[in-house]
């Protein structure tokens, strides 16, 4: 229910109808409310493009609070117990840090990520897209995510990173269990499970720094672990929060993204054959994909002070919600947004956020999709679905449960 007067909005994150569809729900608050109050989240948020935008960017919001405030005077609980281990995890990530301690990883992590080091990638992901595609069942349905999108990623970043791939299997649940730590309604079950998980998650990142440092290589860790030691004040702890948070991050979105994509294109009836008929239109599909069906919906931050905006009045420590999924559907900057238009001329959108929290491993996620996109439709020139997609019961990471098809 919306209350534009009073920019009010009751609506249950978990009501599959909404969760399968958000677009519809994006469309009103972009008419009637896009600043509004959603009571189930208990705070505000904010819809449209250019205010997604602009406060991605607003140095007066962060990620962080406690490095501003104490939990005393905000009125926090002190941390529980039993998420002592997801929580040391997330009191190290990048993601979660504001500078000086975000700006010092991210520079130490952006050498692994400049765009000579991601497009020596390109050969090794076409290799394994075209594996994963000759090992596809013939003559019956299959699940695409589990053949196809989601080993991708996941083989790469454990590449990258320097991490055995047969490890892949494990990694990718240890990211599952603690991926639900941030769903919406999540209980006491999830939260023991992810801290199960982000202690496991831990000690394998541990045992694996260990063995590297006797016997560096051309990867990730190797330079972590050299910046480390070269006084660079990267802690261990925070060189396992890194890695998790790549390892997470570096698969994740990915496989929902591409999962979207492929999706998008099957019930749209779009033609393969125009929307890859080269580097360029390849490039402009992908970014269509991105703003149309975008992996990540919600991006929060904290008010670092006291301040209004939009008319708002915000105490230091409230929060705020700016959802990228609906930014991309603006029609004040997408004309006609809910028409999948590969044509579109420089679609905009924040799948990736912006801001110093720009996602560093965009460059690699939208190289992964370049590759694996075109070279699925060629292999495979009569893809269909077998079954309508289902999607996942995780409104902020919004991607497919299953997507079973036919070749």
């Amino acid at each position: 229910m919306l209350d534009p007067a009073a920019r009010r909005l009751s609506l249950d994150p978990r009501d599959p109808a909404f969760f399968a569809d958000p677009y519809r729900a994006y469309a009103r608050l972009h008419a009637e409310a896009p600043v509004f109050w959603w009571e189930q989240y208990g705070h505000w948020f904010f819809a449209g493009n250019a205010d997604v935008n602009r406060l991605l960017r607003d140095r007066r919001f962060g990620r962080e609070i406690l490095h501003v405030a104490t939990r005393a005077e905000l009125g926090l609980p002190e941390p529980a117990a039993h998420t002592r281990d997801f929580d040391a995890v997330d009191a190290h990530s990048m993601l979660e840090r504001e500078p000086p301690a975000h700006t010092r990883l991210r520079t130490l992590v952006n050498r692994a990520f400049v765009s000579r080091r991601v497009e020596r990638l390109r050969p090794a992901i076409a290799d394994l897209a075209h594996a994963l595609i000759d090992a596809f069942p013939q003559g019956e349905p299959f699940d695409l995510l589990e053949a196809y999108a989601t080993p991708i990623p996941v083989r790469v970043i454990a590449r990258m990173l320097g991490v055995p791939e047969e490890t892949a299997p494990r990694l990718l649940a240890w990211s599952h269990r603690m991926v639900a730590m941030y769903a919406f309604g999540r209980t006491r079950a999830v939260e023991e499970d992810a801290n199960a998980a982000a202690r496991d998650f831990s000690a394998f990142v541990r045992e694996t720094v260990a063995a590297r440092r006797g016997r560096p290589g051309d990867d990730l860790l190797s330079v972590l672990i050299a910046a480390e030691e070269k006084g660079e004040r990267l802690t261990e702890d925070e060189l396992v929060s890194t890695a998790i948070l790549l390892l997470n991050a570096g698969h994740e979105a990915t496989v929902h993204a591409t999962g979207n994509a492929v999706r998008t294109i099957l019930e749209t009836g779009a033609d393969p054959a125009v929307l890859f008929a080269d580097d360029g239109t390849t490039e402009t599909t992908v970014e269509e994909c991105l703003r149309f069906d975008p992996p990540l919906h919600v991006f929060t931050r904290y008010a670092l002070q006291d301040m209004e905006e939009s008319g708002i009045p915000l105490r230091k420590g409230d929060k705020i919600g700016l959802v990228l999924g609906a930014a991309g559907r603006d029609p004040g900057v997408n004309p006609d947004p809910d028409r999948f238009d590969p044509a579109r001329e420089s679609p905009q959108h924040v799948a990736f956020g912006a801001g110093i929290h720009f996602c560093i491993g965009a460059p690699l996620a939208r190289l992964e999709m370049q590759i694996a996109l075109p070279i699925l439709f060629d292999r495979c020139p009569r893809l269909r679905l077998a079954e309508p997609p289902l999607v996942r019961d995780a409104y902020h990471f919004h991607g497919l449960e299953r997507l079973m098809v036919t070749t």
